[in-house]
């Protein structure tokens, strides 16, 4: 089975990590998977294609002009029958829409995941809408968590299905800190965060919980990795509260093995959020974690047991929740080794792509189908 896993990418994030993952889990089930990325005239992201080549993904470069582009249509088209592919498996609007063109009316089956909820900010947009009604012509419809399959059923989406983020344990085992160096002279612990940034991510409410920390503890620093439009914002926040000494923003980065080896634990203070992969991630280094009680995250992190949660939004209660891990070490090796079983049970790389595969034979049956009562 040959399955395109197809992206329109604005940076290296969950999504394109979750594809990746997928990608890889799909080779060792018995798959043959491909990465398919539009390379956008207006903006060039193409980090998920060298992270899929790095792992020994195929990876395919669509060319593309905006958000609508005939032209590449006619290249997924004809690289779906060039590559014999026999699922075509769409990721965000963008991909789902060109997608579903290039694919209609052939056979290829049609599967597509939808990541987190649509922003109600796009809800009215003529492309959000569109891509609502393109999701009723595949054959298969999952959801990165139970909340976002819950709104999709409630806009009316048929065959939704919550399918789990999954990770690649073995990447996160005995890895060697890679950011140490980095970080202030005379530091003991460092609390990190990891993702986009993006005002759901609740940058703000990681400073001002980190203001609390180092008040009670000096030695303390904090680490930002990622990049988005709210870095400067936050950057300046984080001088404005007087953390300059304490916070360090390393940017985007290509070693998260390293990176989580190099903290004492991982937070998480969004407001929206579907399962993250830095959680899954963060749990399969042994990490522990404090993250806000949003999305599927509760599914993830189980309050006293494989981490800590807090409301979004709560920078007392955030700041408490680091604090209590910081002060009892002890108790957050054993969250992190339950929260690392948790994780290799329910959110392995492997367990993900089996139910993929089982998806797609679904998808090929169903178009099989099709096709014979046309």
């Amino acid at each position: 089975m040959v399955v395109l896993q197809l992206i329109s990418s604005a940076g290296y994030y969950g999504a394109e990590n979750m594809l990746v993952n997928l990608a890889v889990g799909l080779s060792k089930a018995g798959c043959r998977p491909i990465v398919g990325v539009f390379r956008d005239s207006r903006a060039q992201h193409l980090e998920v294609a060298r992270h899929a080549s790095q792992r020994g993904v195929p990876v395919e470069i669509v060319h593309c002009k905006g958000r609508w582009d005939g032209q590449a249509v006619a290249r997924v088209r004809r690289l779906l029958q060039e590559r014999d592919v026999t699922v075509l498996h769409t990721h965000g609007y963008k991909a789902d829409v060109i997608g579903c063109a290039a694919a209609w009316p052939k056979r290829t089956a049609l599967v597509a995941t939808c990541h987190n909820w649509p922003d109600p900010r796009l809800s009215m947009r003529a492309y959000a809408v569109l891509d609502r009604l393109v999701l009723r012509l595949f054959d298969e419809v999952t959801a990165a968590s139970e909340p976002v399959a819950v709104i999709l059923r409630r806009w009316g989406m048929p065959r939704v299905q919550a399918m789990p983020n999954g990770v690649e344990m073995a990447r996160f085992r005995d890895a060697r800190p890679t950011l140490r160096h980095l970080m202030p002279a005379g530091c003991d612990r460092i609390v990190g965060f990891a993702g986009r940034m993006v005002p759901e991510k609740g940058g703000t409410t990681f400073l001002r919980c980190a203001r609390k920390i180092v008040d009670a503890r000096p030695a303390t620093a904090f680490l930002l990795a990622g990049d988005g439009p709210c870095r400067q914002e936050w950057e300046a926040l984080a001088a404005g509260l007087g953390l300059a000494r304490n916070v360090v923003f390393a940017g985007v980065r290509d070693d998260m093995p390293g990176v989580y080896a190099s903290l004492d634990m991982l937070v998480l203070p969004s407001f929206l959020e579907a399962t993250p992969m830095c959680l899954l991630e963060a749990l399969a280094a042994s990490l522990p974690v404090v993250a806000t009680r949003v999305g599927s995250v509760p599914d993830v992190v189980i309050p006293d047991v494989t981490g800590m949660l807090v409301e979004p939004g709560d920078a007392d209660g955030l700041a408490a929740a680091v604090g209590r891990l910081l002060q009892d070490p002890d108790a957050g090796r054993r969250m992190a080794l339950r929260g690392r079983a948790h994780v290799e049970r329910r959110y392995s790389a492997e367990s993900t792509a089996e139910g993929y595969a089982a998806l797609y034979e679904r998808a090929v049956s169903r178009r099989t189908g099709l096709y014979r009562t046309s």
